[in-house]
C-alpha cells in the first residue's frame, strides 16, 4: 500500500497483448502527430517509457532511441520488449532515472523528439517536470507530451478517487476499477447498440494508439500522483519558453488527455 500506482506492473501485464498491429498502430500515432513519414537520422527520447511500445515504433521508424522510466518495473517491461523484438540493436538503450532530476538528464545529450505521453502529470511536481523537458529538446527539435485535462471539481474527486485505490490493499482495488470499467465500457456499447455499430467504440479504442481498454483503466483509476491542466495553460507555458505549437488534440473538455506537439525555436 502507498500513495504511489505501480505503474511498471501494470506495464508488464500490458505485454502480454502486445503484438505487431499495436506496434503499428504506435508508429502510425508518432507520424501523424510529428507530421513525419519517418523518423530517419533523428533521436528520440522517451521519457517515462512504460511497455517500451513508443519506443519500440521510434526505432521502427528509424529513430536512435534512448527509453528512461523512474519505475524498475517499467524499466524492465522496456527491456523485455525489446529483447522481443530488437535484443541485438544498439541504437535503443534503456535506463532508470528520474525527469525531476535535473542532474540526469543534464548528462543526457539533447534529442530531435522528446516524448512524454502520459507521464509528467503522474510525477507529484508536474510544472518542473515539463520545464526539465523542454530542456531536453535540441533546436528545432519537437517536443509531443499528452497532460490531463482540467475538469474542475470532477478532477479533484478523481485525485481522491485515485489516492483511495493505491491504499487498498490487494485485489480489494478491483472494487474500484471494475465498476467503472463496465460502466465506461458498458454505456459505449449500449451506444454503440443504438447505432447499430456493436463494439465499434472498443475497436476503435484498440487501434488507437495501439493501448488495452482494460490495462488503461487501470492506469487511469490507479494513476496517482495526479495533476492536470487546461490547454491553454500549457500553451501559454511552452510559448514563453520559445516553443511553437504544431498540433494540439484535445479531448473536448471532457476526461482524458489534451496531446500536444510543440516545436523549439532556434536557439
Amino acid at each position: 500500500m502507498g500513495d504511489r500506482f505501480e505503474f511498471g506492473r501494470n506495464w508488464q501485464q500490458f505485454l502480454s497483448v502486445v503484438d505487431e498491429g499495436r506496434v503499428l498502430r504506435a508508429s502510425d500515432t508518432l507520424m501523424e502527430m510529428l507530421s513525419v513519414p519517418s523518423l530517419d537520422g533523428k533521436t528520440f527520447l522517451d521519457v517515462g517509457c512504460g511497455s517500451g511500445l513508443f519506443s519500440l515504433a521510434a526505432r521502427r521508424l528509424g529513430a536512435r532511441v534512448h527509453s528512461f522510466d523512474y519505475d524498475a518495473d517499467s524499466v524492465e517491461a522496456t527491456r523485455a520488449l525489446k529483447l522481443r523484438y530488437l535484443p541485438e540493436d544498439s541504437s535503443w538503450t534503456i535506463e532508470r532515472g528520474s525527469v525531476l532530476d535535473r542532474h540526469f538528464l543534464e548528462a543526457l545529450p539533447k534529442f530531435d523528439v522528446v516524448y512524454a505521453w502520459g507521464v509528467l502529470h503522474h510525477t507529484g511536481a508536474m510544472w518542473q517536470a515539463l520545464e526539465n523537458v523542454a530542456a531536453c529538446v535540441k533546436s528545432e527539435g519537437q517536443l509531443f507530451i499528452a497532460i490531463y485535462n482540467d475538469q474542475g471539481w470532477m478532477s479533484r474527486v478523481w485525485r481522491r478517487v485515485k489516492r483511495l485505490y493505491n491504499r487498498l490493499p490487494g485485489n480489494t482495488k478491483l472494487l474500484l476499477t471494475v465498476p467503472y470499467f463496465l460502466l465506461y465500457w458498458g454505456l459505449k456499447w449500449i451506444v454503440d447498440l443504438t447505432r447499430f455499430k456493436p463494439s465499434h467504440s472498443w475497436r476503435t479504442y484498440r487501434s488507437n494508439r495501439g493501448m488495452s481498454p482494460w490495462h488503461d483503466v487501470v492506469d487511469w483509476v490507479g494513476g496517482y500522483p495526479f495533476e492536470v491542466a487546461k490547454p491553454d495553460i500549457l500553451f501559454d507555458y511552452y510559448s514563453k519558453r520559445g516553443f511553437t505549437l504544431q498540433r494540439l488534440v484535445t479531448c473536448g473538455g471532457k476526461l482524458g488527455c489534451n496531446e500536444f506537439v510543440f516545436r523549439k525555436g532556434r536557439d
